[in-house]
């Protein structure tokens, strides 16, 4: 059924799915501890623990630094095939709405709202929408791409879709995942073919 005016609502989260979070973030991790870039591993698990990080507070630190003195949310690559495929559902009439849970850490709000715009309108990014939510089952969405187990399983406990977009801290989470874009568009169109749901 969809959402939102007969349209198919495609509810997208950034991190770990639009934007090559981990990788960004390794090398600011990598300045912040002052290590080597070699030494931090690539495959992490949430939390981030392979790099030393202790506790939350210690990643909120870790994050600040990031954002504020880094411009973390300006300057963070984009995953392969993001603006291609969104764009292509885009116009294919399916309703593109991005929902991140970057509003993390009081305070700087609004330089993470500057740069996730700045970031998405640098990168092309077809969307309509633009969420900043910890509770993404609260969005409204005929399907969910997320990355986070812990979202993730919150989504399908409450009757969603949601693709698993792979990654090396969610590996256990079972299908329907997508090791990249193309996957996604697949499950995408195999779920609802057209943007109606008819």
């Amino acid at each position: 059924m969809p959402s939102d005016n007969n349209q198919i609502v495609i509810g997208v989260d950034l991190d770990g799915v639009c934007v090559d979070f981990y990788s960004r973030m390794r090398e600011i991790a990598a300045k912040w501890f002052e290590k080597d870039l070699d030494s931090l591993p690539t495959e992490v698990s949430y939390g981030l623990e392979e790099w030393g990080i202790q506790d939350n507070e210690e990643y909120q630190s870790l994050h600040r630094f990031a954002v504020t003195q880094r411009n973390f949310f300006a300057t963070v690559p984009m995953i392969p095939g993001a603006r291609s495929v969104l764009r292509a559902l885009s116009n294919e009439g399916y309703r593109i709405r991005i929902i991140t849970h970057r509003l993390y850490i009081y305070f700087f709000h609004e330089t993470s709202v500057r740069q996730t715009i700045a970031w998405l309108d640098d990168h092309g990014i077809s969307y309509w929408d633009l969420c900043f939510m910890k509770e993404k089952d609260q969005v409204g969405a005929d399907i969910y791409v997320e990355d986070a187990p812990v979202n993730i399983d919150r989504l399908r406990e409450r009757g969603h879709y949601a693709i698993c977009f792979a990654n090396s801290t969610n590996r256990h989470i079972t299908q329907p995942r997508a090791e990249n874009w193309d996957e996604v568009y697949a499950l995408i169109k195999q779920r609802f073919p057209t943007s109606d749901g008819k």
